[in-house]
């Protein structure tokens, strides 16, 4: 089973307490799924087939205190925001990670809230261009020219961006790890990934779209690719820019209103930029 390297950082304060951090790793260690799990200059090393939200939720869990992924993959990585890209009160947002993998596969890791409940296609698409939201991201990215297929379909018959699909919760959360084998993580940096309306049906449906997008219908949230750090890579824990310690960033957005103070209140106001929770 293919693994997925996650260094995780726990808010543990200045002085480490040696049964928590034995408690959060032998809970770890007891999920199916978990490889192993150490700690190791200050963070929670974890090899995984799981997704990095459910590692982190287990991590919440068992130490109780705030915990975040600061490096994910131990080769070539990247990272995409995705947002429903509207001006105000954006529904649909979260987190997409890339990790190209040492033996080869792809490795398409993330967590996206606010989308009705069922399944939802999933897309690189050709450019970061969010000029004009999502419109402007170009269409799937296909650089052998191929049709629409889905991501078991062999590499001629499908696009390179089709990575199939995801599946959300009655809450709208979709939680995944999917594993690509036609996509390199140093061809899509720079593109785009978009969470469609409606599930992909792999180009088996009956409608002329099917040939196209799977008949996904519009994008609602995408984002740009870029890269991001691996494991012990990024050894930051205050943001330079305006202090904002690393525990609080997964509870504010990323700039504007609401990004030094606080954000993701009952009765925020509706020009607020969403909080990524993931």
């Amino acid at each position: 089973m293919l693994t997925s390297k996650l260094e995780v950082l726990v808010e543990f304060g200045p002085r480490i307490d040696d049964q928590i951090v034995n408690k959060t790793l032998n809970e770890l260690k007891s999920r199916d799924g978990v490889t192993d799990a150490v700690f190791k200059d200050g963070a929670i090393m974890v090899e995984t087939t799981l997704p990095s939200t459910e590692v982190l939720d287990v991590v919440t869990r068992a130490s109780g205190k705030r915990a975040v992924l600061q490096g994910f993959g131990d080769a070539q990585s990247a990272v995409s925001m995705v947002s429903s890209q509207a001006c105000c009160g954006a529904q649909v947002i979260g987190v997409v990670r890339f990790q190209q993998t040492p033996e080869g596969p792809l490795v398409a890791d993330g967590c996206i809230d606010g989308l009705s409940t069922g399944l939802h296609g999933l897309h690189v698409h050709e450019v970061g261009d969010l000029s004009q939201g999502c419109d402007s991201i170009g269409s799937h990215y296909n650089p052998s020219n191929t049709k629409h297929g889905g991501p078991d379909d062999p590499p001629e018959e499908r696009h390179a961006g089709d990575l199939g699909n995801i599946v959300a919760d009655e809450t709208g959360r979709a939680t995944f790890r999917l594993v690509n084998d036609v996509l390199k993580v140093w061809d899509i940096v720079g593109r785009s990934v978009a969470v469609t309306e409606r599930r992909d049906d792999f180009g088996r449906g009956s409608s002329p779209e099917s040939k196209i997008d799977g008949d996904s219908g519009c994008n609602v949230a995408c984002g740009v690719i870029a890269r991001s750090a691996g494991v012990f890579q990024n050894p930051k824990r205050v943001c330079a820019c305006d202090g904002v310690v690393v525990w609080d960033e997964r509870d504010r957005p990323l700039a504007g209103h609401g990004r030094r103070g606080g954000c993701c209140q009952k009765g925020a106001k509706s020009h607020s930029k969403p909080c990524c929770k993931v």
